[in-house]
C-alpha cells in the first residue's frame, strides 16, 4: 500500500513517512542499555545490502505523521528520543527537533551523513556508508561513529573515517549480525592493538527486543 505525501508538509518537516515508534533499551554504541524511544523515519537510498530494516527504504509505504503527533507520543515514554531510519536527514528535522527539545526530550540520531545535518541534536551517531559517503559538514558535529565491519576492507575504511571526526568523537566497531561469529574475534583483536576503539554490539538483538 502506498501512502500520499502532502509534499508542501514533507519538505518542511511538518508531516514525516513514520515507519514505526517504539519504547525499548539502547542496544548501540555509547548508550547502550539506556530506556529510550526510538522513531523510525522511513525512506534511505544508500542501499546497504546488508541492512537489516530494508522495509524502511520506500518511504511511500509508510504513513505521513504530522511531527505534533510523533512528539506528543514521544513524550508519554521517555526522554530520550532516538531518530533512525531509513536516513532521517533526507528530511528537514528542525521542526520535529524543536518540538522535542521544547518538550524536555533528548535528541539522539542516527544517519549515515549522507544528507546535510538539519535539526537540534544532544547526540549524533554518524555510522558511514561506503556506497553513500557523509557530507563533510557532518563531522565535527559526530559524538560517536559507528563504523559497520563486513569484512576486512572495513578496517581500513574505519580508520579513514576515523581520520575526518573532531577529536572528543567516540569510535566504534560494530560486527555486521549475519557475520557476528567470524567478525567478531578479528574487531576484538584490533580493538586490543588499537584502543582509540571501542566494540559496539547490537545486545538488543540478544536481548531480543525490538
Amino acid at each position: 500500500m502506498n501512502f500520499k505525501f502532502d509534499q508542501k508538509k514533507i519538505s518542511l518537516g511538518l508531516e514525516l513517512p513514520l515507519m514505526e515508534a517504539f519504547y525499548t533499551i539502547q542496544g548501540e554504541g555509547f548508550h547502550k542499555g539506556s530506556a529510550a524511544y526510538f522513531i523510525r523515519i522511513g525512506g534511505c537510498d544508500v542501499g546497504c545490502h546488508w541492512c537489516d530494516v530494508k522495509e524502511s527504504w520506500n518511504p511511500l509505504i509508510h504513513p505521513t505523521t504530522e511531527i505534533s503527533k510523533i512528539s506528543s507520543d514521544a513524550k508519554q515514554k521517555s526522554d530520550i528520543i532516538v531518530i533512525t531510519g531509513g536516513e532521517p536527514l533526507i528530511y528537514n528535522m528542525g521542526p520535529l527537533t524543536n518540538l522535542l527539545i521544547n518538550n524536555k526530550m533528548k535528541t539522539h540520531l542516527e544517519t549515515s551523513g549522507a544528507y546535510p545535518l538539519s535539526g537540534k541534536w544532544n547526540w549524533i551517531c554518524l555510522s558511514p556508508k561506503k556506497n553513500k559517503l557523509p557530507l563533510e559538514g557532518i563531522y565535527s558535529k559526530a559524538n560517536e561513529l559507528k563504523i559497520i565491519v563486513f569484512n576486512l576492507d572495513d578496517l581500513k575504511f574505519a580508520e579513514d573515517q576515523s581520520m575526518k571526526v573532531n577529536k572528543n568523537c567516540l569510535l566504534y566497531l560494530q560486527p555486521e549480525w549475519s557475520k557476528r561469529d567470524k567478525i567478531m574475534p578479528i574487531i576484538v583483536d584490533y580493538a586490543m592493538k588499537n584502543p582509540k576503539w571501542r566494540v559496539s554490539l547490537q545486545t538488543h538483538k540478544y536481548l531480543n527486543i525490538p
